[in-house]
């Protein structure tokens, strides 16, 4: 049974590469309208040209995600270029900076935790209103196998942070929004290729290191071989489907059994 769709119009933040690139250029290719968003306006042309020239339809709006005036200019710009909204991918995150939390700076801190869950809730807080008027929708918050069921990669406090809260503000929202018929669900990748872990700071993490002797390869199902964003782009665009209309609240963890043993 193909995925379908067809004349949904989704917003996918953090759309310019990696899983967000991964999964505007597969719900283009399942029929949906896509619009992407991110702060790099010609990464997001990159990512636009690539639908296109595919025979997709794709759209972009740039906009900060911890930017709530930017944000809600997106959203609305996007809503007028199509005349509707059905789905969001809240997908934008940073890894941050990796440290022991005794050097790990008040900064630091509230950086990793505006673009994750900030960015998440204000994707949200300005999608929902469109989301309402048009009776129904899906919305895909993007985790992390940390923080949710992982806890063993020394230094990650704040990343760690930000995804547990991202993870139990899918539960409230998916209660919270049942009535108005639209679903929320939360995704955790595991180990993705992507150009996020070049991007990730990390210092002075021997002095926090806990030992651990791993079976060869850390994640099972591949013998240690990272995941695909296509792969989590195939989960986030069934979540949008149809197919998964009774599914609501519910987490998927897509590591590969990475999470069971790390």
């Amino acid at each position: 049974m193909n995925i379908d769709l067809s004349e949904k119009v989704v917003v996918i933040t953090g759309g310019s590469e990696g899983i967000g690139k991964g999964i505007a250029v597969e719900t283009a290719k399942c029929g949906a309208k896509v619009a992407v968003i991110a702060r790099d306006k010609d990464e997001l042309q990159d990512v636009v040209d690539a639908i296109e020239s595919d025979g997709g339809t794709a759209f972009l709006a740039t906009a900060d995600v911890t930017n709530s005036s930017e944000m809600k200019a997106a959203i609305e710009k996007i809503v007028d270029h199509f005349g509707r909204l059905d789905g969001l991918v809240a997908n934008a995150g940073t890894n941050g900076k990796w440290a022991p939390i005794d050097e790990l700076t008040p900064e630091e801190w509230r950086s990793t935790i505006d673009v994750n869950l900030t960015g998440t809730y204000l994707a949200v807080h300005h999608c929902v209103p469109h989301l309402r008027r048009q009776g129904s929708g899906s919305i895909v918050i993007m985790s992390s196998i940390n923080g949710t069921r992982t806890f063993s990669n020394e230094g990650a406090s704040a990343y760690a942070a930000s995804k547990a809260g991202q993870f139990a503000l899918a539960k409230m929202l998916a209660l919270e929004l049942a009535p108005a018929k639209i679903r929320v669900n939360v995704i955790c990748p595991g180990a993705i290729e992507s150009e996020i872990h070049d991007k990730t700071e990390r210092q002075h993490l021997e002095k926090i290191e806990t030992p651990v002797e791993f079976p060869e390869g850390n994640i099972p199902l591949t013998g240690g071989e990272f995941g695909t964003p296509t792969q989590v782009a195939y989960l986030a665009a069934f979540l949008l489907s149809n197919l998964s209309d009774h599914i609501t609240g519910t987490p998927v963890w897509i590591d590969g059994g990475q999470s069971l043993i790390v």
